[in-house]
């Protein structure tokens, strides 16, 4: 129990650390989200602890094999089952099932106000909206990428990443659901 709150202690310093070195220097590239309405107001504390408990919750998770339609641990995680299982867990928010869902009923915000805990879209499918992961910090976010894959952490500026930025959104604190902006 020990080295898991040790190991619990050093993701959280870490995410406070990335979260900290995202400020001074935003992630460079266009995204494609259309203009929408903003959540670019500072974090309190407790939101900015909630966040750290959230990405060192997911990063629980990193090794966990990818599965089509799959939403646990056990079973394994496609994207959206993974961000769903994530936010349940950790916030008790019931997100949609499939990421367009999860992109609609979410607060957009711009890139450059990308903070942990929020999630980024990808399209990977020839369609707006198809894939989901949360961002970590630092330019990175974690997900479940693909079939044969498993659940990792991976650089927004990567070109295949970085050409398929779709926009990014907030979950807010109330229920989950926000303002739909695409």
């Amino acid at each position: 129990m020990l080295q898991l709150m040790n190991l619990r202690s050093f993701f959280c310093l870490l995410v406070v650390a990335l979260s900290l070195v995202g400020c001074a220097s935003p992630p460079q590239g266009g995204g494609r989200d259309i203009e929408g309405p903003s959540a670019t107001s500072p974090r309190s504390p407790a939101e900015e602890r909630n966040a750290a408990d959230l990405v060192v919750h997911a990063m629980g998770f990193v090794g966990v094999p990818y599965r089509l339609g799959g939403n646990s641990a056990q079973t394994g995680f496609d994207c959206s089952g993974f961000v769903k299982a994530v936010f349940e867990q950790t916030r008790g928010v019931a997100l949609p099932r499939r990421a367009d869902e999860q992109a609609a009923t979410t607060q957009v915000i711009d890139r450059q106000d990308l903070q942990p805990g929020d999630l980024v879209f990808f399209n990977t499918l020839r369609r707006a909206y198809s894939h989901v992961g949360i961002y970590v910090g630092d330019g990175r976010f974690i997900h479940s990428p693909r079939a044969g894959a498993e659940v990792r952490v991976e650089s927004m500026q990567g070109r295949y990443w970085a050409r398929r930025f779709d926009g990014a959104r907030r979950v807010m604190a109330s229920t989950g659901s926000a303002q739909t902006g695409y």
